[in-house]
């Protein structure tokens, strides 16, 4: 778990705008790892919820016939972005992070390129 609470850590860090963000199963809903940034955002919920986001997606996607992976999945409110990418790389099957950012200080364009890079150097 040190290692997921490090890297999540990391998300944090180097993310501008970063609110919360956490590792999460998809399978069961899940919260292997969270951090939050004080926002106060409940990630466990945020965890849960997203599940069904991203479980509803990827049904339409197989119901469609698309044979694609999704890269991340982009909720915009009105005063933040919720990113969600899940991890494609070895042992990463059924995970997925979940990042909040406070959309008056982020840059979605870098966020959405730090979290692809980070999310291929993530070890799980």
């Amino acid at each position: 778990m040190a290692d997921i609470d490090s890297n999540l850590r990391a998300i944090m860090g180097s993310v501008d705008g970063s609110i919360g963000v956490a590792l999460v199963d998809y399978t069961s809903g899940m919260a292997l790892g969270t951090v939050d940034g004080g926002a106060g955002l409940d990630l466990t919920v945020a965890a849960a919820g997203n599940t069904d986001v991203v479980r509803a997606k990827l049904r339409t996607m197989e119901m469609l016939g698309l044979n694609e992976n999704i890269e991340d999945i982009l909720i915009t409110l009105g005063s933040q972005y919720h990113l969600i990418r899940p991890l494609t790389g070895r042992g990463g099957k059924g995970l997925f992070l979940y990042l909040a950012l406070d959309k008056r200080r982020a840059n979605l364009a870098m966020a959405r390129h730090q979290l692809a890079k980070i999310e291929s150097d993530l070890e799980v």
